[in-house]
């Protein structure tokens, strides 16, 4: 009986041992961590959003430049057959508000239990607590215990590693060195999905920290010359801005301030009201009303939306109504850099696609296969990353089967 190794315990490993123990294969899987899917359980802690609803086209532009790579994979499993999976594990799905898909227990431990209970019932063999470490002279895989080092003969392996961000949960990066010394090219990781930093004064900084903003519009011009105005929430931070909001365009903030060292959005604070309502309304402010409270009373802006713009603002320009109504559209905000690697959702960079053959194979490297995070690609939160590391971690599997039958 042929027997396949996978390190790496995420949705990708988990979901390449299902498509080879399902074949009848002997599947040795191997993890840092004490428990399996550490990333994934902190995913549902909020709601675990599994996947989108979107059609199928607009959902594979989500991968942007990755999308031609990305599609073939999201055809054979993508939102609505990684749905009709759920069900088979008996966890029932539903769609929200936003087209983004849930559990309905909206959790991520019923489903990761169901699944590992029905591994583990098809033979998988788990092996916590061993990091790997790479090959030792002989070739075989080394690993890492809490007993001391111990090999495997160097079976195909599947690494599934994610990438290099959580580092507590297990996700970070020590795979690239390890890869590179084996003359495989590695495009650096880089934030995804992550925050930024903004230069606040101390008086936004103290009292606003941690608010949200609501019913917000942003706007960005990218490296393109592609303006994108998108509608949703955000977070103020005390060092800068993160949340979904933020997350959407990410990837365009963080390629431009690598390019020029800061990037520049928009922040409509009032989108569903245009110029020329907000400039008549401010005509009518009485002249005992401050100008916070008035806006406030008129518009419900709230406590962290006027220190924006009257950060934005100054108090000389406040009489100036045309150039007031403008700020209030369109706050500008620099960033200056993103927020650590490790407290981002999720990473780009990693093994090209060019480095792989069609079966996820490493051209360097035979007998060894990657897929998931730990791959060149980057999406937006939604339930596309996830979508896309089972996608891949299917692909994965099916891609040693055939090598192997090959």
């Amino acid at each position: 009986m042929k027997s396949v190794i996978i390190i790496g315990g995420g949705p990708t490993g988990l979901m390449a041992a299902e498509q080879l123990t399902n074949a009848g294969f002997v599947v040795d899987l191997y993890d840092a961590m004490p428990t399996l899917g550490r990333k994934f359980l902190l995913a549902g802690i909020g709601g675990l959003n599994i996947t989108h609803s979107e059609p199928f086209a607009a959902f594979c532009s989500r991968y942007a430049e990755r999308q031609t790579e990305l599609q073939p994979l999201l055809a054979t499993f993508g939102a609505d057959a990684l749905r009709a999976w759920c069900a088979e594990l008996g966890v029932e799905t539903f769609v929200g508000t936003s087209g983004r898909v849930f559990p309905k227990e909206m959790k991520a431990a019923p489903l990761l239990r169901a699944w590992l209970a029905r591994l583990k019932r098809n033979g998988l063999r788990i092996h916590p607590r061993h990091r790997w470490m790479g090959w030792d002279a002989q070739g075989q895989l080394v690993f890492e215990t809490p007993a001391g080092n111990v090999t495997s003969p160097n079976l195909p392996v599947i690494l599934a590693l994610g990438g290099g961000s959580w580092k507590k949960l297990g996700s970070d990066g020590a795979w690239v060195p390890l890869l590179e010394a084996c003359n495989t090219p590695i495009a650096p990781l880089k934030p995804a999905n992550c925050g930024f930093l903004c230069a606040w004064s101390e008086h936004l900084r103290s009292r606003f920290a941690g608010a949200p903003l609501k019913s917000v519009s942003l706007s960005f011009t990218d490296l393109t010359g592609y303006t994108e105005t998108r509608k949703g929430e955000m977070i103020v931070t005390e060092r800068g801005v993160e949340g979904s909001l933020i997350y959407a365009f990410s990837a365009r903030l963080r390629d431009s301030l690598d390019l020029h060292g800061s990037a520049t959005f928009y922040l409509d604070l009032l989108p569903n009201h245009d110029h020329a309502h907000i400039a008549a309304a401010l005509q009518t402010k009485p002249a005992n009303k401050t100008l916070g409270n008035f806006l406030k009373s008129r518009f419900k802006l709230d406590g962290v939306k006027t220190a924006l713009l009257f950060e934005t603002l100054d108090k000389a320009h406040w009489q100036n109504i045309p150039l007031l109504a403008s700020t209030l559209k369109a706050i500008p905000l620099t960033v200056t850099a993103t927020t650590p690697i490790d407290e981002a959702i999720s990473t780009a960079g990693g093994v090209p696609f060019a480095a792989l053959d069609n079966n996820l194979m490493l051209r360097q490297l035979p007998g060894v296969f990657c897929a998931g995070e730990m791959l060149d690609w980057e999406a937006p939160t939604g339930g596309y990353l996830l979508t896309a590391c089972f996608a891949s971690g299917r692909e994965v599997g099916e891609g040693v089967i055939r090598w192997l039958a090959r």
